[in-house]
């Protein structure tokens, strides 16, 4: 099978019953849009979640809340209380489901937390994601393979691009500025964390499964994903956790860079619909950098400066002159190849919907 052009999706008429979609993290915040958006496009949907952002985060982390809502008010979806990690479970439920796609958005997603539980972190990222794509090149090898990678597969390697400091933000210089990274950039002998390798080993063997096996694969490499589901904590979460410090009086760290560091934002029912686009429209070992692009990037102390004007609460932090192992400075995706595949997908939400989305999310959870 071509890369260069898109495939036909097979299996999807299956009478007047729903297709079937399995969602891997459907608690969290994309595996929940992603559920959502799909169950309202006429899918039947079963999520996989075993709420291990617990595990990882503690009590604030817990997606409970958001598996009973989606079963509340959601008659297409099925949870199913599975492990990925767990071979023999994964396998059976694929075989049993033979779902039309499979959507990966399960994983250990923070680097600062992997350092401490290293054979958990890859355990999660990388094999799971092995269980998974084995179990679909067992028994459905043409149904399109989602994997929500991450942007740390870049490692620190953005870093080292030409970059100028602002009066509150840093920015690229150069070609690339306003215009961001694109997916030539390579992913070897850069400084990831142990998440980002994680990430990275999974993130080449769905590659490898849609090259060497011919499955349709798509990696989505994410930056800031965000939205109200978001459950933010300090290690993962930026926008999220920044609302609710602010709404709660929290102090807020920032470390390094003089928070100027700067991230582009994407709400998750953008990449839900790019998910859908792609589902509907799949292409063989695909590679995409997704995120909200220039127009929404913002860098930490802007982003006090608009939750402030959201709350009137003033952001109460403390600085903290040391940077986080392999923090990016700047980073914001060239959303190029994406629009060039899928010109009738867009970034619908801006960065001002995005702030507004998260406040009243917090303040409606208060």
């Amino acid at each position: 099978m071509s890369t260069s052009e898109p495939i036909r999706l097979k299996g999807t008429s299956v009478g007047a019953s729903r297709p079937t979609l399995i969602v891997t993290g459907s608690s969290g915040l994309i595996g929940s849009a992603v559920v959502e958006f799909f169950a309202h496009s006429g899918y039947s949907v079963i999520g996989v979640d075993n709420n291990m952002r617990e595990v990882f985060f503690g009590d604030q982390g817990s997606t409970r809340s958001t598996q009973k809502l989606l079963e509340e008010v959601l008659p297409a979806f099925r949870h199913r209380e599975l492990d990925i990690r767990d071979r023999e479970a994964v396998d059976h439920l694929v075989a049993e489901a033979s779902p039309v796609a499979i959507v990966h958005a399960a994983a250990q997603p923070s680097h600062d937390r992997a350092a401490s539980i290293p054979f958990l972190d890859f355990e999660v990222n990388a094999l799971g994601t092995l269980n998974l794509l084995e179990a679909t090149r067992r028994h459905c090898p043409e149904s399109p393979f989602v994997h929500m990678s991450t942007n740390k597969v870049y490692g620190d390697r953005p870093n080292f691009l030409p970059i100028k400091e602002l009066e509150t933000r840093w920015d690229f210089s150069g070609p690339i500025q306003g215009v961001g990274i694109d997916e030539s950039m390579s992913i070897d002998q850069t400084k990831h964390s142990l998440f980002g390798a994680s990430k990275a080993s999974a993130d080449l063997m769905v590659q490898e499964y849609g090259r060497y096996f011919g499955i349709p694969t798509v990696c989505l490499r994410g930056g800031c994903l965000t939205g109200s589901q978001h459950k933010g904590v300090e290690l993962h979460g930026f926008l999220s956790y920044l609302v609710k410090a602010n709404l709660e009086e929290k102090v807020y760290r920032i470390y390094g860079y003089g928070g100027k560091q700067v991230r582009d934002n994407i709400h998750a029912f953008d990449v839900a619909a790019f998910i859908k686009a792609f589902i509907d429209s799949p292409r063989v070992a695909e590679v995409y950098n997704i995120g909200g692009g220039f127009e929404n990037t913002v860098s930490i102390l802007e982003a006090f400066s608009l939750i402030e004007s959201l709350s009137g609460k003033p952001m109460r932090y403390e600085y903290l002159d040391e940077a986080r192992i392999g923090d990016h400075i700047v980073y914001y995706s060239n959303l190029d190849k994406m629009r060039s595949h899928y010109p009738e997908w867009s970034v619908t939400k801006s960065l001002e919907d995005v702030f507004e989305d998260l406040y009243s999310g917090a303040i409606a959870a208060t």
